[in-house]
């Protein structure tokens, strides 16, 4: 299945710019400092979290901790991802800080809450400089076994492959540039693919034949193809998740800035995919440089009848 009801999120602690990853994420803005920044990141969360739940999304919400400072851990997509199969997977994340963010703590509560198999950490790559962010780094379609992939500092060609031949999926990479020339830090900035449609910025791949490729492929496996632009990559156009929820009713999630930018014709579109849930984050947005799916990491493994049904450190 494409899509899942149930995802995590961490509600920030300390929540602010990132110098650790402002240099290959052209997206961040240092508007807000310290306890500003942390008070207008948790308003939003707290609503975005109360808009999923109101819609019939099951929210595992974990807290952040003060010790050790993680300005991004609002972003959990990134260290690790989970699959249908009972395998979980950790991350090589290029950001020192980043590297922080992996908690023994919500590994073992999802070994334990879930029918999880292999636990699988790629995370040693780290060290020789090579990384591969999650599905930040990967924009994965479950159901036609497909990894499409925009190459940067943060998706090394490697260990993308080397993923790709462990989960048995093939890959689409290409390399995405924003308007300045700079790659995309991460291919769900650019791009979404949902059960029968996909999101995407074509022009931002500027070599025509892996243009050509990527349309091509998304065509074959059925996806109805909305492009987006570079402009509106920047406001986080691509950056949206395809949810169902606990009635199997399609959903689909991107911020009030990302629907905003999106012209009548793209947004009805897109509509025409599921119930749209616009949840405003634009102080995460423009400090982190990140968007409402990079906060969600979707919970895709086997649940165990007999686990707790949500983690215990509450807010």
């Amino acid at each position: 299945m494409q899509t899942t009801h149930r995802v995590l999120m961490v509600r920030p602690c300390r929540f602010g710019f990132n110098p650790d990853t402002a240099a290959s994420n052209a997206y961040q803005q240092a508007t807000l400092e310290g306890e500003a920044a942390q008070a207008a990141a948790v308003a939003e969360f707290d609503a975005y979290v109360a808009l999923l739940r109101a819609n019939g999304v099951t929210v595992d919400v974990i807290q952040d901790t003060p010790l050790p400072h993680t300005p991004d851990s609002i972003f959990p997509n990134n260290w690790f991802s989970t699959h249908a199969d009972g395998r979980l997977f950790l991350y090589p994340m290029e950001g020192a800080n980043r590297r922080l963010e992996r908690r023994a703590d919500i590994v073992a509560w999802l070994r334990g809450s879930f029918a999880a198999g292999e636990l699988i950490d790629l995370s040693a790559a780290e060290h020789q400089g090579r990384y591969l962010e999650g599905t930040g780094s990967m924009v994965l379609d479950r159901v036609q076994r497909r990894i499409y992939a925009a190459l940067s500092s943060r998706t090394h060609g490697d260990e993308l492959q080397a993923f790709a031949s462990r989960i048995g999926y093939q890959v689409t990479a290409f390399t995405a540039t924003d308007a300045a020339g700079r790659p995309i830090y991460h291919t769900n900035v650019l791009m979404c693919v949902g059960p029968d449609w996909a999101v995407v910025c074509l022009e931002a791949v500027e070599d025509a034949e892996e243009r050509r490729c990527l349309q091509q492929q998304l065509q074959a496996d059925g996806k109805d193809i909305i492009a987006i632009s570079r402009e509106q990559v920047v406001a986080l156009a691509g950056n949206m998740l395809a949810l169902h929820n606990a009635a199997g009713e399609p959903l689909v999630v991107l911020s009030q800035r990302a629907s905003d930018a999106l012209d009548d014709a793209q947004r009805s579109r897109l509509a025409g995919h599921g119930r749209l849930l616009t949840p405003a984050i634009p102080v995460i947005e423009t400090l982190g440089g990140g968007g409402v799916r990079c906060m969600l990491a979707e919970l895709f493994l086997p649940e165990h009848p007999t686990a707790p049904a949500a983690f215990t450190q509450r807010y």
